[in-house]
């Protein structure tokens, strides 16, 4: 055994004997350090676990929401549809009130990818039940409007049992322009499934309402053009097929509808429900 090895040796030796020192002294500060870093990124990874639940409560009931609006063209009194979407959006802005209290002090945009589907199904919702009611477009101002919540802070102080009121807190939670556009985006397949259900019911004047909105939307999409999130170019190729089938409709309309009595219009546009992509369905 020659001198390099031995020096080789004793220095495996050492290395050996401060990983020992390391592993055996829980109070080392690298330790430490790292239990601090592996409490946070637990914490942060169950706040985005419940950030990912709750917006699949807001897809649901969004989803629900949807639903039953699109019973206001079979339906005598349409009143009594909106106000009963209307109870379920409340309950959905409260789900998202939960989201702004778990969001309370956090960077949004580590926890967007959580929430965004939930609600871009909201911003869908909403938009369609405006839209019913107003025959226009709901701005993203409006929307931001409604989702402002009073929460109570209680604190339990020392030799007190029970917990006392404290005081009442503002959350607000700010719907980011990109989930505004994929929502307006995703309306446009409401509309369209709107416009053909119209037809089928005899309503002709509908058709030729919601043709003229989604050329607007589809103008204003085409002027964000690159420029916009990515998902947005994406969908505007499904927008621009629920304006072919709306337009579609309504040349069918216009070229053959003295042909056709109004009671028959389900029976010629039965064939054509065929060509829609069906929604979804909601567990």
């Amino acid at each position: 055994m020659n001198k390099r090895e031995g020096e080789g040796s004793s220095r495996k030796n050492v290395d050996s004997a401060q990983e020992q020192d390391m592993s055996a002294n829980p109070s080392s500060s690298v330790i430490a350090a790292f239990r601090v870093f592996q409490q946070e990124l637990d914490t942060k990874h169950d706040k985005y676990e419940r950030l990912v639940k709750i917006s699949r409560d807001i897809t649901i009931e969004s989803k629900r929401t949807i639903f039953l609006l699109h019973r206001v063209t079979n339906v005598p009194d349409a009143e009594d549809v909106l106000n009963e979407a209307d109870v379920k959006l409340d309950g959905v802005r409260q789900k998202i009130g939960h989201i702004a209290e778990e969001l309370r002090g956090e960077d949004i945009f580590q926890f967007h990818r959580a929430f965004t589907p939930g609600i871009q199904e909201y911003v869908e919702a909403v938009s369609f039940l405006h839209y019913i009611r107003h025959r226009s477009l709901i701005s993203l101002e409006e929307i931001n409007a409604r989702l402002v919540f009073m929460r109570t802070e209680k604190e339990d102080p020392k030799g007190s049992a029970e917990a006392l009121p404290q005081g009442a807190h503002v959350l607000t939670f700010q719907v980011t322009p990109s989930d505004y556009l994929l929502g307006v985006a995703d309306l446009t397949g409401e509309l369209m499934r709107m416009c053909i259900s119209s037809v089928g019911n005899g309503d002709i004047d509908t058709p030729f309402q919601l043709s003229q909105f989604l050329r607007q939307i589809h103008d204003g999409f085409s002027y964000i053009g690159n420029t916009g999130p990515y998902e947005v170019s994406k969908k505007l190729h499904t927008l621009r097929q629920s304006l072919g089938k709306v337009e579609d409709a309504c040349y069918t309309l216009r070229v053959r509808g003295s042909e056709i009595p109004k009671h028959m219009l389900a029976d010629v546009f039965s064939s054509r429900t065929t060509l829609i992509d069906p929604e979804e369905g909601v567990v």
